[in-house]
């Protein structure tokens, strides 16, 4: 089965701040146990720094903060989205 495309957002903030969300439905269970692949991420255009959450392939869940990664626990597509959010106000002070 392909990705089928969920959700997928674009927008600007304060024209400073690009953010885009992205979620697949998959029926891979072997390289995405949580039949989702995702992509969530926010750039501060002046400064560069960035929050990114993904799930890649070979790669399993994970987070960017600028040049850091840590892995990340995926439970549901809600908290990971309440997780973004909560992370781009911690490291970059703007709220989505």
């Amino acid at each position: 089965m392909k990705a089928i495309l969920r959700s997928h957002e674009k927008f600007r903030i304060q024209d400073r701040f690009v953010v885009e969300m992205t979620l697949h439905e998959v029926n891979d269970s072997k390289r995405y146990p949580s039949r989702v692949k995702y992509g969530l991420i926010c750039v501060d255009t002046k400064t560069g720094k960035s929050i990114l959450m993904d799930n890649h392939h070979p790669k399993s869940d994970h987070i960017h903060i600028n040049e850091t990664e840590v892995l990340y626990e995926f439970i549901t597509i809600e908290k990971l989205v309440e997780d973004f959010k909560k992370l781009v106000f911690e490291h970059l002070g703007v709220s989505i």
